[in-house]
């Protein structure tokens, strides 16, 4: 039975058409390299409803990114390099420190936020045909480990990582990683011991494609996701998206009892969406069970998981996740290109998400409502192009009895982004 079940597997891959090598496309280390500069205006403002302090930073950030080819021959060799730069321009004493913001750390003086910050980073790489493996500076941007690239700078992770394209719309992804850098601060010291993780993506056709990973963290938890998309192309611009996202994790005992929490947690988010030429409309809903609720972020020195502050791929995430013990939610959405109407680069979103039935310790169902909008623009020519403006304004509110999982509040964020191309 074992062999039948390896023939099968085999013959299955080998009717898989295979990718033309990259390697042997490579015209030299210097030849295909790249380098980037991204400047990004950030700010986030939060005013929140409980009594808390008011939080808000404002930053400058340079984000200069060097990418190198690779070496001819069958066995590529390579370096990639980073630097980052940030000033703080708003956000001293007693405004800065909200954990979902994180500009820039604050240090052990009463709450005084670093005034700069400047970061380096340097990556090995190696390629055989479609394979890459690097040791080094990591950002992955993966399901199941997600470096957050949605603040100022960006966070990332020391280690080693397989990225592996050799089967036509197969991707397959591995790493080992035993450091993460937050993206409020120049050391390595955030907690992490190990984070192990793999999986892979494939496009089955171009209408179908689906997702498994795996990871664990260590003395945190272990997680499992899987992903799945269709999308149904009608006549006249007309289209509909079908979008699945769901994770299972478990804690470790030690790490649970320290939360004073439950180990399980699945939470899934179904998302469908009508699009009709400039126009978006889309319902969602997002089911969380368990003991727990679904941890994922944060560094490890204060008490969070350390998988990365984007390692949420699941419809309902706006300010808030939706992501309380038992929670469940529901979203409608509308979104609008306005290059229909003569103003490409320009497009609206908005969102309303409402979230019921949370367990804390007043209650069993604790609820939670945003509205969320969006508003950005890119240039699309001229001596701007590329810059692109962004504007989002949520509003949050928590019943009183989950004040314990969730703080409600108004939010506000402005980002400006203009990226160079130097070569």
């Amino acid at each position: 039975m074992k062999k039948e079940l390896s023939l099968i597997a085999f013959s299955l891959f080998a009717a898989i058409p295979a990718v033309a090598s990259q390697q042997s496309d490579s015209k030299g280390l210097i030849e295909d390299s790249h380098l980037d500069l991204l400047l990004r205006n950030a700010y986030i403002s939060r005013d929140y409803h409980n009594g808390m302090q008011d939080k808000a930073e404002w930053g400058q950030g340079f984000i200069t990114t060097f990418e190198s080819g690779f070496t001819q021959g069958p066995v590529g060799f390579g370096v990639d390099g980073i630097a980052q730069y940030a000033v703080r321009l708003d956000g001293g004493r007693g405004r800065s420190g909200a954990g979902g913001i994180d500009f820039f750390k604050q240090g052990n003086d009463g709450g005084r936020a670093k005034p700069d910050l400047a970061k380096f980073g340097a990556t090995a790489k190696m390629r055989i045909s479609n394979t890459v493996l690097s040791y080094g500076n990591q950002r992955p941007a993966l399901p199941i480990i997600n470096a957050d690239n949605s603040r100022l700078l960006l966070e990332s992770y020391t280690g080693t990582m397989l990225t592996s394209k050799e089967i036509t719309g197969l991707e397959i992804n591995a790493g080992y990683f035993t450091d993460e850098q937050r993206k409020s601060d120049d050391r390595h010291n955030s907690g992490l011991k190990s984070l192990s993780f793999g999986g892979a993506s494939y496009q089955f056709n171009d209408r179908f494609s689906g997702a498994v990973y795996a990871s664990d963290v260590k003395d945190v938890l272990n997680k499992q996701y899987l992903g799945m998309n269709f999308n149904q192309p009608f006549s006249g611009d007309q289209r509909l998206v079908v979008d699945f996202n769901g994770y299972n994790s478990r804690l470790d005992p030690d790490y649970a009892r320290k939360l004073d929490t439950g180990r399980s947690n699945t939470i899934w988010s179904l998302a469908t969406s009508y699009i009709w030429d400039v126009h978006t409309f889309k319902l969602a809903y997002q089911q969380n069970s368990g003991s727990t609720g679904y941890h994922y972020g944060g560094y490890r020195n204060a008490d969070g998981t350390g998988d990365g502050g984007n390692t949420i791929w699941l419809a309902n995430s706006y300010w808030s996740d939706f992501n309380g013990e038992d929670e469940r939610s529901w979203q409608a959405s509308y979104g609008l290109d306005f290059s229909g109407m003569g103003l490409p680069g320009l497009s609206w979103t908005t969102a309303y998400v409402r979230g019921d039935n949370i367990k804390t310790s007043e209650t069993s169902n604790g609820k939670e409502h945003e509205w969320f909008n969006q508003v950005q623009y890119q240039v699309q020519n001229g001596p701007a192009k590329d810059l692109t403006l962004k504007l989002r304004y949520s509003v949050l509110r928590v019943s009183g009895n989950a004040s314990d999982y969730n703080v409600g509040g108004d939010e506000i964020r402005a980002f400006v982004e203009y990226p160079f191309s130097a070569f």
